[in-house]
């Protein structure tokens, strides 16, 4: 079976509520969807339930703090242990990435309120915290001011985390507010570009 997970914005296929919050999965051309209700639960939809188990590892791929997953009928289909989340500084974090996606920056603005609503998956690393995904959300604590979020530390070394963490702080990218906000188009072509050659060039 081949879950795709999408990374649009716009599917008429989805809710635009959970396209926002990249809850929206297909299975062999089928949709699904996870809709984050809390900062620890979650509810999963879609036609077939037997696969909800392979749509839920997908997810918390992402989102490990999202622990537990209920039907529509409100019936408890997964639990996990519960993450403990840490509150982190901005200035603590180390980005792995140098932009930002504008229209990105669009969609978070719609579900993210307050600085508790941010929580991200971080690797401690000479005495600080690199961040392995929501830089989006990231920057756009840095643009309201916010100073503190939330985390779950992973601790499996992330040598490839490491390695474009040590490739931002060469673009002088030490924290949040140092990554670069772009349009779309050219976040597609300048990120999405150095991602392959970078990771191409590793492989050699």
């Amino acid at each position: 079976m081949e879950i795709q997970r999408i990374n649009s914005y716009v599917d008429k296929r989805f809710s635009e509520k959970v396209l926002l919050q990249h809850g929206c999965f297909l299975a062999d051309d089928i949709p699904y969807e996870v809709e984050i209700i809390s900062d620890h639960e979650a509810i999963i939809r879609g036609e077939n339930k037997h696969i909800y188990q392979e749509i839920i590892e997908n997810f918390r791929f992402f989102t490990p703090h999202i622990t537990k997953f209920y039907n529509m009928d409100g019936q408890l289909v997964r639990e996990y242990p519960q993450e403990q989340l840490l509150n982190i500084c901005l200035d603590e974090i180390q980005p792995s990435q140098f932009f930002i996606d504008e229209d990105k920056i669009d969609a978070v603005s719609t579900f993210i309120q307050k600085s508790q609503d941010i929580i991200i998956q971080v690797l401690r690393f000479e005495g600080r915290y690199i961040s392995l995904d929501g830089h989006t959300r990231l920057y756009y604590a840095a643009m309201k001011e916010w100073s503190v979020v939330r985390a779950v530390v992973i601790e499996a070394l992330d040598e490839w985390a490491i390695r474009f963490a040590e490739e931002a702080r060469k673009r002088k990218i030490f924290t949040p507010k140092d990554m670069v906000m772009v349009c779309h188009s050219e976040y597609e072509e300048k990120w999405n570009r150095f991602c392959d050659d970078f990771l191409a060039a590793g492989e050699e």
